[in-house]
């Protein structure tokens, strides 16, 4: 099994980068232990992409469709930017085919400053995904900039509620 981290944030090696690979991390290990499986696992940070993507580069745009259709998991995340997520982000999912995600399980994650914006992966990103066909979590995760230093205890419980979904995929 494959798994792909997709960071949505406009700068490399950011906060959002930190979080989105810590719960790549538990959901690889949860999932290794009902499987006994091994899940390789890529980041793409599309900070590195961002010209390419804005020029419409067909050899990123190819090499970014590959990584997800090698994938079982997905892991995409957002800082929240506007009360949604970034535009680099909408970019490359616009970029994508139609059901690019077909049979894909998502998971969405977004962090932000406030708490007032934390139904925007529900409002914004799910829907989106939805559209491009995937299978998503039944609550995706909102993180408050504030929570990352100790979001481990966060993240192990919001994969634990979302066990149901990761297990009738199996």
């Amino acid at each position: 099994m494959h798994m792909t981290t997709i960071v949505g944030n406009p700068k490399a090696r950011s906060k959002t980068y930190t979080f989105a690979f810590e719960a790549s991390q538990a959901i690889t290990q949860y999932v290794e232990q009902l499987t006994d499986e091994e899940i390789t696992h890529h980041v793409i940070d599309l900070a590195d992409y961002g010209v390419g993507l804005v020029q419409w580069d067909q050899e990123v745009i190819n090499t970014l469709i590959e990584q997800i259709n090698a994938s079982t998991y997905i892991v995409i995340a957002s800082p929240t930017y506007k009360a949604t997520y970034t535009g680099l982000l909408k970019l490359m999912l616009d970029l994508l085919p139609m059901n690019a995600l077909q049979g894909k399980l998502v998971f969405p994650l977004m962090v932000g400053a406030g708490y007032q914006h934390h139904l925007a992966v529900e409002l914004h990103m799910k829907p989106v995904l939805a559209e491009l066909g995937a299978i998503t979590t039944s609550r995706g995760l909102y993180m408050l900039d504030s929570q990352l230093d100790e979001c481990q205890p966060i993240m192990v419980d919001w994969v634990e509620q979302n066990s149901f979904v990761v297990k009738s995929l199996l």
